[in-house]
């Protein structure tokens, strides 16, 4: 038998709590420059508790072919991918109006 989801009421397939986050976030992607000259892209603004940011942070590595970590809640990126990522998180589910 099906599991409820205990948010939303609804059963575990038919979940939509974190639809219903994903479009509430407000997530900032930015570029900053490290050791040795090499740039990082930083994804900041996702809510843990509701998001698996691991999942996200998988996800983003393997489509723009390029390592990465999950530390402090934000997601790291080696290299500037900041246009790419946008489009990544749109495909991903999330709103393109809440994305910087």
């Amino acid at each position: 038998m099906n599991e409820i989801c205990q948010r939303c009421g609804l059963p575990k397939p038919l979940c939509v709590c974190e639809t219903i986050a994903k479009e509430s976030q407000r997530i900032k992607v930015y570029t900053e420059n490290k050791k040795f000259g090499k740039t990082s892209t930083f994804i900041e603004g996702l809510n843990q508790k509701e998001i698996d940011i691991r999942e996200i942070a998988k996800r983003l590595k393997s489509e723009l072919a390029c390592g990465g970590t999950v530390k402090d809640g934000k997601i790291e990126l080696q290299g500037d991918h900041k246009v790419k990522v946008k489009r990544s998180l749109v495909a991903l589910g999330f709103a393109p109006d809440t994305i910087d």
